[in-house]
């Protein structure tokens, strides 16, 4: 018995076998009840009904598409601001990155929940008014580590010969960047730009703490529907999400294959 087991761990492939498990029970498994109760109705029928009510209603459309309005702005914020504290991370003369570095990640170790807690009593004692700025901010504030650490990365990892070749042909240092570190770092900002807007255009307390409950994205709208025992229709809703995230996963993934294949090249 115990050298049958011996000869199983010995196999290398065997131990992949508690990652599957784990992958089946807690991934797949999920994936599929959301797809089961998302095309069926409350007593277990076939059916796309769940699908044309959120069709034929306007108010959870609209509801969608500020959620995504929501999550490309702060995508947006967290590039224009985490790409230069990236870049300047990543210089070797900048003696005391590595710190800065996991200054800024040191968010990323606290309950999101407790951050927004914090910046709900930051807005308090600055007398400043929770509202749409608010979620904006405390969205950027969440989730701009998630932007800068893969640009650092990708940055840091950087073959520097590269852009002394550049200079030595004459390059401006805007040539420099536009063509040689920007390009190179582009597969940092695509993974920056999943790792933000994935998990944006999903949340739903950052947005209910933040504006008092007066502004509702998608995320709250499935959460609302789960809780009233809507399951169905909140499982469709979700379906829909998933299905935005993976098409953004796709077209972000395909953006990086096309620029690894270009090299680069000046």
């Amino acid at each position: 018995m115990l050298s049958n087991i011996s000869r199983f761990f010995m196999r290398r492939r065997n131990w992949t076998v508690p990652y599957a498990l784990f992958l089946i029970i807690f991934v797949v498994m999920p994936l599929l009840l959301i797809v089961v109760y998302a095309f069926t109705d409350a007593e277990g029928a076939f059916t796309f009904a769940n699908f044309r009510k959120f069709m034929m209603h306007p108010e959870s459309i609209n509801t969608f598409v500020y959620s995504i309005g929501i999550a490309v702005i702060t995508t947006l914020v967290c590039l224009l601001l985490g790409y230069p504290a990236a870049y300047i991370l990543s210089q070797k003369r900048f003696n005391t990155s590595q710190t800065m570095v996991v200054l800024f990640i040191l968010p990323m170790w606290v309950n999101i929940l407790i951050r927004t807690l914090a910046t709900v009593a930051l807005f308090d004692f600055l007398n400043l008014p929770l509202g749409e700025g608010a979620l904006v901010f405390g969205m950027v504030y969440n989730f701009l580590p998630f932007m800068i650490y893969p640009i650092y990365n990708t940055l840091q990892k950087m073959d520097g010969s590269l852009i002394e070749a550049a200079q030595d042909l004459g390059a401006t240092p805007v040539q420099v960047f536009g063509k040689v570190i920007l390009p190179l770092s582009m597969p940092g900002i695509m993974s920056g730009v999943v790792m933000v807007f994935m998990p944006t255009v999903s949340t739903f307390a950052i947005a209910e703490l933040l504006t008092m409950n007066n502004i509702k994205l998608f995320g709250t709208t499935v959460q609302e529907n789960i809780y009233n025992g809507m399951w169905n229709y909140g499982a469709a809703l979700s379906l829909i999400m998933l299905l935005l995230i993976g098409v953004t996963a796709l077209f972000t993934n395909e953006d990086d294959s096309a620029q690894n294949e270009s090299g680069g090249v000046i």
